[in-house]
């Protein structure tokens, strides 16, 4: 049995191979398939809902998507839902991190967390969601080349690092998207032990 995960993030699938070793993922590159479905929901439930939901209806395969942002406390929760386009609709990572320095200019609290979501929906069409979170802080400058998104900017104290200067493996022991990603593979261990 093949998973679809509906996204056409490559730094993402990247991430979720290296976290789903024992899974065979269909990506929706392989399947020559351009689609965008507008992620206009109000928390990231609803868009990776919405996500795997569309690609279910289209190819009646068991799919999964997520949705993931960053929460950061001082700003009531910005960028949130958001996060991919907080500098506008041509947004890219460099200028939502250049945004995001600029809103907390001054501002001391910068406790900030990122989350996952995922959306699975199985073959019965069956719904199951699958939460993760990892705390940090909002670094004042951009440091380290490695991740994607806001990574430059999540400082993680108890590492002394910003998410950019960790490697996937070490990512992958702490991020909100590995916590996800695990509850993810029990279940479907669980329940899919042919896997």
């Amino acid at each position: 049995m093949k998973i679809l995960f509906a996204s056409h993030n490559l730094h993402k699938l990247k991430e979720i191979q290296s976290l789903l070793p024992s899974f065979e993922l269909l990506s929706l590159k392989e399947l020559h398939d351009n689609d965008d479905v507008e992620e206009d929901g109000n928390t990231f439930a609803a868009n990776a809902f919405k996500k795997a939901h569309y690609y279910f209806q289209k190819y009646h395969l068991p799919v999964f998507a997520d949705d993931s942002g960053l929460i950061v406390s001082a700003l009531n929760g910005e960028p949130g839902v958001k996060s991919a386009r907080y500098s506008g609709l041509d947004a890219d990572y460099h200028r939502n991190n250049l945004l995001l320095l600029k809103n907390m200019e001054g501002i001391k609290e910068r406790t900030a967390f990122f989350v996952t979501v995922i959306c699975f929906i199985e073959e019965s069409g069956q719904v199951h969601f699958f939460e993760g979170k990892w705390k940090g802080i909002i670094h004042e400058q951009l440091q380290g080349d490695n991740g994607f998104g806001y990574d430059p900017l999540f400082y993680l104290p108890e590492l002394d690092k910003t998410a950019a200067e960790l490697t996937i493996m070490e990512k992958n022991q702490f991020s909100h998207r590995a916590l996800a990603f695990q509850q993810f593979s029990r279940f479907l261990k669980k329940h899919y032990p042919c896997f």
